[in-house]
């Protein structure tokens, strides 16, 4: 294929039509709604130790994706970089995420950015830690 080829395919417009088309997934909008909510169901079993609210809550979980084969990658952070259980909350939430039926695989990343301040917490949160 050459290069004036290969660009008319690339400018056709059933190639843009295509390509602008949102994905389809393989899994129903009832089996992702069940599978957000035992998500979520599962995260909130994940406490940080210094503080009695879970990471759902507090706000610590900035992205959960999950493929059509059900393997799940969690973006979250830390109430700060230097939390004693930074090493070993990542592995928590992966187990957590493990527990819900179906799920393949579990990668949990920490991040930074944006840090996380109060503002990040629900309500409910704010509630349990007198923060009104």
């Amino acid at each position: 294929m050459d290069a004036k080829t290969d660009n008319a395919i690339t400018e056709s417009a059933d190639f843009a039509a295509t390509w602008d088309e949102p994905q389809k997934s393989a899994l129903s909008q009832a089996e992702l709604d069940k599978l957000t909510d035992d998500l979520i169901t599962a995260l909130k079993t994940v406490f940080d130790p210094e503080i009695p609210v879970d990471i759902y809550e507090l706000g610590l979980i900035y992205r959960v994706d999950v493929n059509d084969d059900k393997d799940v990658v969690v973006d979250m952070t830390l109430t700060a970089p230097g939390c004693p259980v930074a090493g070993e909350m990542p592995g928590w939430v992966e187990a957590a995420v493990m527990t819900v039926e179906g799920i393949r695989s579990a990668r949990a990343n920490l991040t930074f950015d944006p840090p996380w301040d109060a503002s990040k917490m629900s309500d409910e949160a704010k509630l349990a830690l007198n923060m009104f």
